[in-house]
């Protein structure tokens, strides 16, 4: 594999997270409860308000932006010390070369970071390829499922957990273990 980089965007670095973004809701929209359609029509401000709403990671090999994921407080709960990582993407050439976990990596150290207990990570209960990922690298399933929306097709997504700090033997916060919550679009 080619070396990649890892690094948090900067907030004036809005419009790598909106190519990056986009280029990920375009080729890959069943991976998504948002749009192509619906995020290409933001304006600038709408990007740059979405940059300090979580801590935006991206990857880049040979000068070229590869990978995207987002960290910030997981809000479907009533639990503030939950980190959610959400809207992870890597290009498709590079799925399956490590980036995935590079990215997740650096996701846990910014949980880590900002207080967070637990890093929690909603994967559609379809996505098996995912779930597989998220349990090798140490999150664990819950009985937690939301539902949503993905390419006009109902659904749910079931919320995977990483505990981050030293309750780490707690295998579900409290604030998961019940059915709900609302449908989230970042």
């Amino acid at each position: 594999m080619t070396d990649i980089t890892v690094r948090e965007l900067a907030q004036d670095e809005w419009a790598i997270f909106r190519s990056l973004r986009l280029r990920a809701l375009e080729e890959n929209p069943e991976a998504f409860v948002a749009t192509y359609e619906e995020e290409s029509s933001f304006s600038d401000e709408q990007w740059q308000e979405r940059m300090q709403r979580s801590t935006r990671l991206a990857a880049q090999q040979g000068g070229e932006w590869v990978a995207l994921a987002s960290v910030g407080e997981e809000n479907t709960r009533d639990d503030d010390d939950l980190g959610e990582v959400y809207g992870i993407w890597v290009t498709p050439e590079l799925r399956g070369e490590g980036v995935a976990k590079q990215l997740m990596e650096h996701a846990e150290t910014v949980g880590r970071n900002a207080g967070y207990s637990h890093l929690v990570y909603w994967v559609h209960t379809d996505n098996g390829r995912a779930v597989a990922f998220a349990s090798s690298i140490g999150y664990r399933p819950t009985e937690a499922r939301r539902p949503v929306t993905v390419e006009g097709e109902p659904g749910h997504e079931a919320a995977l957990v990483l505990p981050l700090g030293a309750d780490a033997a707690l295998e579900t916060p409290l604030a998961l273990q019940a059915d709900g919550g609302e449908d989230v679009t970042d």
